[in-house]
């Protein structure tokens, strides 16, 4: 496909962000202000952008003593990532557990290149994720309906819907029972995973779905699980499927 017919469906997937689906699901965008909203649809404007130029670097630089890239793997990333962000979590067979994007992409690049990719939101896999996601902007999600993740989406669906924390609240009671209402002044979505990697103003910089979750912990004054707990993935896994058919935005732009 050209790049200009990608480019357009890109937009055509933008202008869509904005209608909500018939059953009543919404993006986190649309409960946002009209500058905000703005931000988003502009590549020019929006900061997220950067992170994804940074990406698109080092998608093509050698790396190592053999002088491998990811391009010299994958090709066009316009092409041959086109979708993938949309299938992830899966099921990784080598791991025999299901991996997030930003964990395959890290798998992979210390495998070939070899170069580690921390935990957490660090800089250069933050970058990368949200370069590989941007190929898939605009095409609804499709979490992989495969029998081995069921287990640990099952188990996410009983940890959105387990009370935590000093306050005693689960994520269904504010992102289901009170979306659409107000938090301190800020609107409360319905919690579908639509636009990481994100940039937020409140953060000044993009994070990851991970760093939105832990903070929602915190919020309720819980202790947030390690970094590599499969907490985060069972999270992810469920929040994906709730999300299915929705259109990826990243990078999105949030308050």
């Amino acid at each position: 496909m050209k790049a200009w017919a990608l480019a357009l469906l890109a937009l055509v997937g933008l202008a869509a962000m904005a209608q909500p689906l018939p059953d009543g699901r919404r993006s986190g965008f649309e409960f946002m202000g009209e500058s905000t909203q703005a931000m988003q649809r502009d590549d020019a404007l929006n900061p997220g952008m950067l992170w994804v130029l940074e990406g698109e670097s080092a998608w093509s630089q050698p790396v190592g003593a053999e002088g491998r890239s990811c391009a010299g793997c994958h090709g066009d990333a316009r092409r041959s990532m086109r979708g993938v962000a949309a299938r992830y979590p899966a099921f990784d067979a080598a791991l025999q557990r299901p991996v997030d994007l930003r964990q395959r992409i890290a798998g992979c690049r210390q495998k070939l290149q070899p170069q580690a990719i921390a935990p957490g939101d660090e800089p250069l896999g933050l970058a990368l994720e949200a370069f590989v996601a941007f190929q898939s902007r605009g095409l609804p999600m499709a979490p992989p309906a495969d029998p081995r993740l069921a287990p640990a989406r099952e188990r996410g669906r009983q940890l959105f819907q387990q009370r935590l924390g000093q306050l005693d609240l689960a994520c269904s009671d504010c992102h289901e029972a009170m979306a659409g209402r107000r938090l301190g002044g800020s609107p409360i979505p319905q919690a579908h995973p639509t636009g990481y990697p994100i940039y937020r103003l409140e953060w000044q910089g993009l994070g990851s779905l991970k760093r939105r979750l832990r903070a929602c912990l915190s919020g309720v004054r819980a202790e947030p699980f390690a970094w590599g707990a499969p907490q985060w993935i069972e999270l992810e896994l469920y929040l994906a499927w709730r999300a299915r058919g929705m259109l990826l935005e990243s990078p999105a732009v949030r308050p």
